[in-house]
């Protein structure tokens, strides 16, 4: 088990890691791998996600060639099964995705971790559907870039345990708890990674958006969330 600092935030992934375990990071194969596990499903638990993401391995090939001469109404069928939102739009950035690969990687998107990370992040945030934490995520499981990459289930975990502040947008949000996170962790690549997955989990499975279980929450007596008076019921 990685060896949690003694901070509020060490803490809270040291319960966490004893309530869910070791969790392993999604079966993807270097860059373009992720980018197109980010593509195939939009909205979608992990089940379904993972479902999409082998029928396009099984069907179609995970190389940016494969997918560019995949028939487009093949991709859209697997997108569809990562979910029905933009369905037919990520078939369609799937190919632009693997374009770009083409076009300016030469096919193969292993090159941009020869970057420095600066430069590499920006490069991947060009992809579809790929921000700022998603190209952090995709350096950091790469061995790239020591830094936490949140995602929203992480950041709201965060959040409400006191890590960080709510601000006015998600921008400012995850810019605030980033910040205060630089003195939670060390940059230390395997631990970076295990927090990235206990948060993202955690958050998923119990720090919902609506209706979080504090009940159920293995941190919930140092959760500021889970100390505040609940709402008022409302009158008759």
């Amino acid at each position: 088990m990685p060896r949690w600092p003694d901070t509020p935030a060490g803490r809270l992934l040291h319960q966490l890691e004893l309530h869910y375990g070791l969790l392993e990071p999604q079966p993807c194969a270097g860059p373009f791998e992720m980018i197109c596990w980010e593509i195939v499903a939009y909205l979608s638990d992990d089940a379904r996600r993972s479902a999409a993401f082998a029928a396009l391995r099984e069907r179609v090939g995970l190389s940016p060639h494969q997918i560019l001469v995949a028939p487009i109404e093949t991709l859209r069928e697997i997108t569809r099964l990562g979910g029905p939102i933009a369905a037919d739009d990520r078939a369609t950035r799937l190919q632009a995705a693997a374009q770009l690969v083409q076009d300016e990687s030469g096919g193969d998107l292993s090159s941009v971790l020869r970057l420095p990370p600066p430069k590499a992040k920006k490069h991947l945030m060009r992809f579809p559907m790929i921000g700022e934490p998603g190209a952090e995520k995709i350096l950091l499981f790469c061995g790239n870039l020591a830094v936490l990459a949140l995602e929203s289930n992480g950041l709201r975990v965060l959040v409400r345990y006191g890590i960080g502040e709510e601000r006015q947008n998600y921008a400012a949000t995850h810019k605030s708890v980033r910040e205060a996170m630089l003195e939670q962790l060390p940059a230390d690549l395997p631990l970076l990674t295990a927090a990235h997955l206990l948060l993202r989990r955690h958050g998923q499975d119990l720090c919902l958006r609506n209706g979080p279980a504090c009940g159920k929450c293995p941190v919930r007596v140092a959760c500021c969330h889970a100390k505040l008076p609940p709402p008022p019921a409302e009158s008759c």
